[in-house]
């Protein structure tokens, strides 16, 4: 529907709801005349009975109109909220359907040669996002899966335009502030700092398809989809986790946290959940807010299966829910790296660290790679720039779950 067509659609409607609304008052009127008519007579005359079926008609034919219309008028503010840039293309798309619909490809493909490159740029959502293809009349709607929450979703997003991202961390803070007297000296508080510089690094890998695939623009939609940023988002996982901050790698977050240590004189934990608890203490007695849990796959299972000695039932789950993963009213972020398999991070994700995106991830095709050439093959390449920064090492505690004898 055309945004003129819309808009007629629209003042239709408008005078269709004035209509209906005198037809109701018309309908009402000529239904108390029948039923007087009917109380005083003892029955209706033919000439009532037609005024009456013909009042209804016209009020069934009114709503018939008004729901119609709205039908339209509901399709063209789905089509209206895909576009995404006003082209028509879908608000959501996934990076392949990117690929595949930008004009430099669609314009290229069969004819493609050696040394020719083409680039195309993702947006971060495109990483993300499940695609709705646009509605018609055959096109059946299937509810898009629910996204894995992963470490990114609980930081703070940022953006930088530089090679490195430069903050000052602090690194102590001594509380001073008390009563004083008049006319005396008040006391210093104590607050250090020390300058970090963290690089921007690349996440980047490649993967050859041939020719045919290319030419193929569904099957190369699924390629990039469910291997190369799906591939590119993992990589990313592990980097905001355990990156070393040697060389390439970026500084991870577990590598920075403070190490779990009981800040309870009433309380000695008796399983991880006890542990993890006593974590968040011990982050709110840094004065932050802890915002989420990161656990191994196999460790949030475990939660899950905990069932109640008596009843039998599930404590921490519901088997036919879909409910994001929580635990002690904060969210988890699964992952299935090995160094996380019996351990915990938990924190304040939101304020304790920040991801600065230098560049989303974009998606580089060329057969002048190698000898792509000669065997008819096509490189498509992967990847994305970022820096992380650790503002508050104090603001995330790691540990072991298991407790200690």
């Amino acid at each position: 529907m055309s945004e003129r067509t819309n808009d007629q659609a629209a003042e239709q409607l408008k005078q269709v709801n004035a209509q209906l609304g005198e037809i109701k008052e018309q309908a009402l009127a000529k239904a108390e005349d029948a039923l007087k008519e009917a109380k005083n007579a003892g029955d209706l005359s033919q000439k009532t009975k037609d005024a009456v079926d013909k009042a209804i008609t016209d009020l069934n034919n009114m709503r018939d109109l008004q729901n119609e219309l709205q039908v339209q008028l509901g399709e063209a503010e789905q089509m209206f909220a895909r576009a995404g840039n006003g082209s028509g293309a879908p608000a959501h798309a996934r990076a392949g359907d990117l690929v595949v619909k930008d004009e430099s490809i669609v314009a290229q493909v069969g004819v493609i040669t050696a040394g020719q490159r083409l680039s195309v740029a993702v947006p971060r959502n495109a990483l993300t996002s499940f695609a709705v293809n646009p509605v018609d009349g055959n096109t059946q709607i299937v509810s898009a899966p629910l996204n894995r929450l992963t470490v990114r979703d609980l930081l703070q997003p940022g953006q930088t335009s530089a090679s490195a991202v430069a903050y000052l961390r602090e690194t102590g803070w001594t509380n001073n502030a008390a009563p004083v007297a008049e006319n005396t000296t008040k006391p210093y508080s104590e607050i250090t700092y020390e300058e970090v510089l963290s690089a921007v690094r690349t996440i980047a890998h490649l993967l050859k398809v041939s020719k045919q695939t290319l030419d193929d623009l569904p099957q190369l939609r699924s390629v990039i989809n469910g291997r190369l940023l799906n591939g590119l988002k993992r990589a990313e996982d592990t980097q905001l986790l355990f990156g070393s901050g040697v060389g390439v790698n970026l500084h991870g977050i577990y590598p920075q946290a403070t190490a779990f240590v009981n800040p309870s004189t009433k309380t000695t934990p008796k399983n991880g959940l006890d542990i993890i608890r006593l974590a968040m203490l011990q982050v709110t007695l840094a004065d932050l807010n802890p915002t989420g849990h990161v656990l191994h796959d196999i460790d949030w299972t475990d939660i899950e299966l905990i069932k109640d000695a008596q009843t039998g039932g599930y404590l921490f789950s519901n088997p036919f829910g879909t409910l994001e993963p929580r635990l002690w009213g904060l969210p988890v972020a699964q992952t299935n790296q090995n160094a996380m398999l019996g351990n915990f991070l938990t924190g304040s994700f939101a304020d304790g660290a920040q991801i600065f995106d230098r560049e989303d991830a974009n998606v580089v095709i060329s057969t002048e790679n190698a000898d792509d050439f000669e065997k008819n093959m096509v490189s498509i390449r992967a990847e994305e720039r970022l820096a992380l920064a650790v503002y508050r090492p104090q603001a995330f505690v790691k540990g072991s779950l298991t407790v200690a004898p």
